[in-house]
């Protein structure tokens, strides 16, 4: 009767442990979440240590009175109940700061990994077999959360770290366009998404400048980030009209039935002509900014995201002067929980920029104004203003009607 009885609350406390153990992707949580649960069912005072480098422990977790913890024996002088993959599990009965205790040290032990150790202590009666079992389940199971959350922070770090790299080093556009970027992931525990920017050096003096977000996050959203970028340059180098490229690319793309959609906004701007040409494939409009008042969103014919294979995608010839920064960006920037896109837009637009703002403080100014640093999705920033000629450099010789766009 006793054994079943003892049974019975070892599947209770297993059942528990699974509701209670591993609810975040943080580290210390899932150690605190151990202690309280080891602490809550079990024993009078729980904790968690961790070897960190070195190979020196440190403790990450206490639940219940710490004290309880103090002036305990080193583990040799335990007794050895049981082993799991070689490492002890400890038993000591003796004297502790509140008179007599009993504890047992469980190794936390994952995919034959050892992260520490999990100390239960109670100054009531010793630990049964179906306790020290329950014990060692929760260990093991906290041990399991662990690894799934390190290799998670593996992916996401190699995937920010592919992300990053690809987004720093836009190509270098023409002499006479002044060009800003910034990129900013939404947090170190969000899974990166597939925001990225590029400028594209073509004839006469243009250039082009791009902005894309595919959709999704991860290491594949990533991935296809890298695969959409490198198709634009391979798309680009051929001078065709924005619109034309972004044909090029959803083709090309909705081949790939492993292919993510993407968003994308290209601008070719033509500094000897004053003008920029527009197309967009499902992204959200382009602003442009002066120093004498607020922004203005540009309206810009909006066709089918990339990859979806359907095409049908406008070009729009605006001019642009040199007091003008045109702004691009992703969805991150400006979308915020419930609240409507075109509240979102407006708030951008409203922004005013200061007199003799270079373009990479106009980045800045937009990034401080709408809260980038703390957006919700990342934000890719891609800004850039026609340069002055100087006075003694001659004006391109080469003509270029308005309505010759390839």
């Amino acid at each position: 009767m006793q054994e079943r009885d003892g049974l019975e609350a070892r599947l209770r406390g297993m059942e528990e442990a699974l509701e209670r153990i591993g609810t975040s992707f943080d580290e210390r949580a899932i150690w605190r979440e151990l202690a309280g649960f080891v602490f809550r069912t079990l024993c009078d005072a729980a904790a968690v240590d961790v070897i960190g480098q070195g190979g020196r422990s440190h403790r990450v977790a206490v639940a219940g009175p710490a004290d309880l913890l103090d002036g305990l024996p080193t583990e040799a002088a335990h007794a050895v109940r049981a082993r799991d993959e070689g490492h002890p599990v400890h038993a000591y009965t003796g004297r502790g700061t509140e008179g007599s205790v009993h504890l047992v040290s469980v190794p936390l032990i994952g995919r034959g990994k050892l992260y520490g150790r999990l100390l239960a202590v109670r100054t009531r009666g010793g630990f049964s077999d179906h306790e020290t079992a329950t014990l060692h389940f929760a260990a093991r199971l906290a041990c399991v959360h662990i690894g799934h959350v390190r290799r998670l922070a593996t992916t996401e770090k190699i995937a920010l770290d592919l992300q990053r790299a690809l987004v720093a080093e836009p190509g270098r556009p023409h002499p006479n366009l002044d060009v800003s970027s910034r990129y900013l992931p939404v947090g170190p525990r969000a899974l990166v998404g597939g925001d990225w920017f590029e400028t594209v050096r073509l004839h006469f003096g243009r250039t082009l400048l791009v902005v894309g977000d595919v959709m999704g996050h991860g290491l594949e959203a990533a991935v296809d980030m890298n695969a959409y970028r490198s198709l634009l340059r391979d798309v680009a180098s051929t001078d065709l009209a924005p619109h034309r490229v972004l044909r090029q690319l959803d083709t090309l793309s909705a081949a790939d039935d492993n292919r993510r959609p993407a968003t994308c906004l290209i601008v070719r701007v033509d500094p000897a002509r004053g003008l920029a040409v527009y197309a967009s494939a499902g992204h959200l409009p382009p602003a442009v900014f002066t120093a004498d008042g607020p922004g203005e969103l540009l309206d810009v014919p909006v066709g089918p995201p990339l990859g979806t294979g359907i095409g049908g995608y406008e070009a729009v010839a605006l001019p642009i002067t040199a007091d003008q920064t045109i702004l691009l960006y992703t969805d991150g920037l400006v979308e915020r929980r419930g609240e409507d896109i075109d509240t979102s837009l407006a708030r951008l637009a409203a922004l005013r920029m200061t007199t003799g703002a270079g373009v990479s403080e106009v980045v800045d100014a937009v990034c401080d104004g709408l809260d980038a640093r703390h957006a919700e999705d990342d934000v890719a920033v891609l800004a850039a203003r026609l340069r002055p000629r100087p006075p003694h450099e001659p004006a391109s010789s080469a003509v270029h009607p308005v309505g010759s766009a390839q």
